[in-house]
């Protein structure tokens, strides 16, 4: 299969998967310590995980009043218009971004890694990897139920692929690269807890095992990537005036753009 064609079947897989995430990202989008959302921002109960973040009960109602017209020439016309409708509006999250998010890195993902087995790895994790930027970004809140079984995943996957032919990476430096990235992550929260966060160190061990695959000189790219980009952000909300210097800013997000700057060099080199 060519470049071109695998990169397109990954951004179809990413766009379907993208397409499901917003339902998921706004139930988990609750501050720290109190239970995911349940209930639209109406009131009304959210049921299910995946999909859009759209409510059937939510509605809005509009109506439209034509004027009336006149017009004098050899002819006489006068006319009255009037329409309404109720159209129903209970979207609470967009699905645009999510899917566009999702389609463009399972592509690049395609496009570097090429026919490899581990591929199948990155498209399975990347749309969870999406999420947790998402869910990051507006409640600075890494979920437990995303974060574990992402490690976890991520290493028995890669275990299955280390066993297939093919294959450009080592188990075993994944299993290393988990531990050592969250074990350095670890440090940073128990030096600085206010500014990095336990959800951080978590989600550190899925980000080390897919970096670790590639071996040593990924994962170090990867987590400078993470830290430079998170630093450059910070930086940018400061010049902006939108936040102090010892303003909190998420950096799961970072994390993952690094791990995904990462993996993308790794994969094309491997």
């Amino acid at each position: 299969m060519s470049t071109g064609l695998l990169a397109t079947v990954a951004a179809l897989w990413g766009a379907a998967a993208g397409a499901l995430l917003p339902r998921a990202a706004y139930r988990f989008s609750a501050p720290s310590g109190e239970g995911w959302l349940a209930a639209c921002p109406a009131g009304h109960p959210v049921r299910g995980w995946l999909g859009r973040a759209h409510c059937a009960h939510c509605t809005e109602t509009g109506a439209a009043t034509g004027r009336t017209r006149t017009a004098t020439g050899p002819g006489t016309a006068t006319g009255t218009g009037q329409a309404t409708g109720t159209r129903t509006t209970g979207a609470y999250g967009s699905t645009a971004p999510a899917l566009l998010a999702t389609a463009l890195v399972c592509a690049a993902l395609a496009a570097a890694t090429g026919t490899r087995p581990e591929l199948a790895v990155w498209l399975l994790l990347a749309p969870v990897g999406v999420l947790l930027a998402i869910v990051d970004f507006r409640v600075q809140r890494l979920p437990d139920p995303l974060t574990l079984p992402f490690a976890a995943a991520a290493l028995l996957l890669l275990g299955l692929v280390s066993l297939v032919p093919e294959h450009a990476g080592e188990w075993t430096t994944a299993l290393l690269g988990a531990l050592a990235l969250g074990g350095g992550y670890f440090v940073l929260f128990l030096i600085n807890p206010a500014g990095m966060g336990f959800g951080d160190v978590k989600l550190a061990l899925g980000a080390g095992a897919v970096l670790g695959w590639y071996g040593w000189p990924t994962l170090m790219l990867g987590t400078l990537a993470g830290f430079l980009s998170g630093a450059l952000y910070g930086g940018a909300l400061v010049v902006a005036r939108r936040a102090g210097r010892k303003t909190a800013i998420p950096f799961g997000p970072f994390l993952i753009t690094g791990a995904f700057a990462g993996l993308l060099a790794g994969a094309y080199t491997a």
